[in-house]
């Protein structure tokens, strides 16, 4: 019997049980932080909403490279990366010139390379489990089958809104 509630777990874990229809496409990227959760809008009503990691300093917004944290503000997703060290990526046009700004006159970088992925290639079978902690380094993650929803769906230079 336990290894019966063993295997459920673990198809919990990777089945998508609420599909995003196919030709779905969103205008909109909501991000908000403090409820760990990411929303596809389109025409201002949601599309689909999905549970995410963060940075592991998730409190606060990014004030320079190394600090662990997601940024906070309005960006674009500015490009698709396939070939990402995670299982697809989106990449957001952080550092904008108010957060080089930002940083400069700390005397440190901004950072860059924040993205929404899924998990590390090779680690797709963590699935949901991924999300028991903040483990990015500033990042926004997903499962792999939400990340390939999310891909699909965002065109680039859609605007993300990431909220404390």
């Amino acid at each position: 019997m336990l290894f019966l509630a063993a295997i459920g777990v673990a198809l919990a874990a990777h089945l998508n049980f609420n599909p995003l229809p196919r030709g779905a496409v969103a205008d909109r990227v909501l991000v908000e932080k403090s409820a760990r959760r990411l929303t596809l809008v389109r025409n201002g009503n949601a599309l689909k909403t999905y549970k995410v990691a963060l940075g592991r300093a998730p409190t606060g917004a990014k004030e320079y490279e190394g600090d662990q944290r997601t940024p906070e503000g309005i960006y674009t997703i500015d490009f698709h990366k396939p070939d990402s060290d995670y299982h697809l990526a989106l990449h957001v046009s952080y550092p904008e010139q108010r957060d080089v700004d930002r940083a400069a006159a700390e005397g440190l970088s901004a950072g860059s390379d924040i993205m929404i992925h899924g998990l590390p290639n090779g680690r797709g079978w963590i699935g949901r489990f991924h999300r028991r902690d903040d483990w990015t380094a500033g990042c926004v993650a997903v499962t792999d089958f939400e990340i390939e929803e999310i891909y699909r769906a965002v065109p680039d230079g859609t605007p993300i809104e990431i909220r404390p």
